[in-house]
């Protein structure tokens, strides 16, 4: 009992270590990615115009509709690696990544094919609104430089699931911050050069695309060559489990994309691609809380996963309501200071090429603090594999939010959005997310 409880005590500080070095080296990739955001927003909005800017929005949007491309195998592989990394079982862990390499490169070629069929025969520039020659113009060719750049990028994601998976997504965080100054230089290129709208978008999605393959050729070809995908460890065992919990994040990312990322998408053919910006640039300055509170708790999920494996629910039950309280407290601090500040803050960064309504800031405010305590249930419950609880409230709050964003957004203006996420969300995700961890934790389920 001794030697059990002292090789527990162990795997619990090696957790603890990997979550603070994951959550350190999120941070500063973070912060490089908001201090590039800083430098890039009032550049390419002064250069773009208010209706390209509105474009170029819509298609930042549509990066999080197609993420659900890899048919949720990613996260599949996330929880599988983690949960056998929890039985020490290295060789599952290689027959997993090479399994999803295969998977995920068919995937890639398939969304390549379709692009390459279907891009003559629709008109693009309808999707957005736009009505200049120039905006109208350059609209196909963004989009396919955005769909061709993601296509490619599907099976080199798979490097940052395994380390994910394995805890180190520290390594993960600082190939992403080699991105994002990457990304920079790209953009800035572009405006100096002054070159069309596909070529800042290239420049905004091939960065991580390099970033990922050097990230894979590193990590797969010198540090952990064990695990190193091969096609002699494809096992169609672990194809089916991939594919199959894949399925269920995929319907779950479907569904949240919908609900969450659809803003932009209904102002622009409500209001006009113009109105996009008095949104989405106050919505880029509040993502900030979101992006501090996925720092902290993004790598509790593989922990999560490993804790239960090795059946540790002390220190899972410990940790949840720490998370819940510090995402909580994060959210509402920060939200405080930026529902009072961002009046001032837009101006000096952008200038009055946005006036958001104080209605706006407010509803975003709220839903920042709502948001960051159901992310930090998200990253308990998929941990624990209970997905299909998830499932079912996503698909009544994504009903109940287009429904009122459509309805809210026509009384109201751009503030509407925001609110009708948030009334649902709290409704149908949050309230039923809480009660069900209390529910587990009461009876050990």
């Amino acid at each position: 009992m001794e030697s059990d409880a002292t090789a527990r005590d162990g795997h619990t500080s090696q957790r603890e270590r990997r979550i603070a070095k994951s959550a350190l080296a999120s941070a500063f990739a973070k912060l490089v990615s908001v201090s590039t955001a800083l430098v890039s927003v009032p550049l390419t909005l002064h250069y773009l115009g208010a209706e390209r800017y509105g474009m170029w929005m819509v298609m930042s949007s549509l990066v999080a509709f197609l993420s659900f491309a890899d048919l949720g195998i990613g996260n599949g592989l996330l929880s599988s690696v983690a949960s056998a990394h929890g039985r020490d079982d290295r060789a599952g862990i290689r027959t997993l990544v090479s399994s999803a390499y295969l998977v995920l490169s068919l995937i890639a070629v398939a969304v390549l094919t379709i692009l390459a069929i279907c891009y003559p025969f629709v008109t693009w520039y309808r999707i957005f609104n736009v009505q200049s020659e120039l905006a109208r113009a350059e609209a196909g060719p963004a989009v396919a430089v955005l769909i061709g750049c993601f296509a490619l990028a599907i099976p080199v994601g798979v490097v940052q699931r395994t380390q994910m998976g394995l805890q180190k997504g520290y390594m993960m965080s600082l190939w992403q911050a080699a991105a994002s100054v990457l990304g920079l230089f790209g953009v800035l290129l572009a405006i100096h050069l002054k070159a069309p709208l596909p070529f800042l978008v290239l420049a905004y999605v091939g960065a991580p695309l390099l970033a990922g393959v050097a990230n894979n050729i590193v990590f797969f070809g010198s540090l952990e060559r064990d695990i190193a995908p091969d096609r002699y460890s494809v096992s169609r065992a672990a194809i089916r489990t991939l594919t199959g919990t894949g399925f269920l994040f995929l319907v779950l990312q479907l569904v949240a994309a919908a609900t969450y990322m659809s803003d932009n998408f209904i102002i622009a053919h409500k209001l006009g691609a113009s109105s996009v910006a008095d949104y989405a640039v106050p919505e880029r300055l509040f993502a900030l809380i979101s992006l501090v509170v996925a720092m902290v708790v993004a790598p509790l999920w593989p922990a999560y996963g490993e804790a239960i494996a090795r059946g540790d629910r002390i220190w899972v039950a410990r940790t949840l309501k720490r998370s819940l309280l510090l995402s909580a407290g994060t959210a509402a601090l920060g939200s405080t200071f930026l529902v009072i500040t961002a009046p001032w803050i837009l101006e000096l960064w952008v200038g009055r090429a946005v006036s958001p309504p104080f209605l706006l800031l407010l509803g975003l405010g709220l839903w920042k603090v709502v948001e960051a305590v159901g992310v930090a249930l998200a990253m308990f419950l998929n941990g624990m594999s209970v997905i299909g609880f998830q499932l079912v409230a996503a698909f009544f709050t994504a009903a109940v939010a287009i429904t009122l964003k459509l309805f809210f957004i026509d009384q109201v203006g751009i503030a509407g959005s925001v609110w009708a996420t948030l009334i649902s969300f709290s409704a149908f995700t949050l309230i039923p997310a809480l009660i069900l961890r209390a529910r587990i934790f009461r009876t050990g389920e």
